[in-house]
């Protein structure tokens, strides 16, 4: 078992849930992240002050998965979010020791589904 976490541009979550949907993967739980990477920041000015935003809007999406679902859904993110423009986002792949259903009581790859 396999959990992935993507950190995205906020426009492109439509893309990549279609993605995912169409390679069989529909379960995951999306939340709004601030972050900053190689694609660093902007200067804005407001009321005469100039600010740096070194924080950019992101969205993060965790998906536990089974061994046999890791390259298909990782790639499902990948055709969705990819812009080919600095600020695409990440995938990060780790290895998920335990899962348990909280209203069955199922465990590892039957709790997954």
């Amino acid at each position: 078992m396999k959990l992935i976490t993507a950190y995205i541009r906020p426009e492109k979550l439509r893309d990549v849930k279609k993605a995912l949907f169409k390679a069989e993967v529909q379960k995951m739980s999306v939340t709004n992240a601030l972050g900053c990477g190689q694609q660093g920041g902007y200067t804005t000015t407001y009321r005469g002050v100039i600010s740096e935003i070194n924080l950019l809007k992101k969205i993060r999406i965790d998906i536990g998965v089974n061994d046999d679902f890791v390259k298909k859904t990782v790639n499902a993110i990948i055709e969705g979010a990819k812009t080919n423009n600095i600020g695409d986002g990440k995938i990060f792949v780790t290895d998920l020791l335990e899962c348990i259903r909280i209203r069955t009581g199922e465990t590892d790859s039957e709790a997954i589904g």
